[in-house]
């Protein structure tokens, strides 16, 4: 895309969150005014509050979406290098035999032997 594009539309998504931030403004402005009337509640209270979390959406996911593409250009650039660079491979681990526990109970021993058993009947 040419720079002049680019420019234009990064000021056309500003200019769309701002008009959004402006009206939602607004809109919580005649939410205050309704609950200052005598016929207010505390739900129009609550559009006060909302509102302008509604107008401030659009900036949010702009610039959500930038920092998301953002980090997905640097995963790109690091698979790039990742692979022109040939991986070493390690050497397969040994496999080792448990040690034998030094103080082994006698209950703890019995019931070793008892499973022993067990496992030579069923086999």
């Amino acid at each position: 895309m040419p720079a002049s594009s680019v420019t234009l539309r990064r000021l056309g998504i500003a200019g769309v969150c701002l008009v959004s931030l402006a009206l939602c403004c607004g809109l919580a402005w005649w939410q205050w005014e309704r609950f200052s009337s005598a016929s207010g509640t505390f739900q129009n209270l609550g559009y006060v509050l909302q509102w302008p979390l509604f107008g401030l959406f659009p900036a949010f996911m702009f610039w959500r979406i930038r920092k998301l593409r953002r980090q997905a250009a640097e995963v790109d650039a690091q698979e790039t290098v990742a692979e022109t660079t040939v991986p070493e491979v390690p050497a397969p681990r040994q496999r080792r035999a448990p040690a034998p526990s030094p103080a082994e109970d006698d209950e703890l021993a019995a019931y070793n032997r008892y499973l022993r058993e067990l496992n030579a009947r069923d086999q």
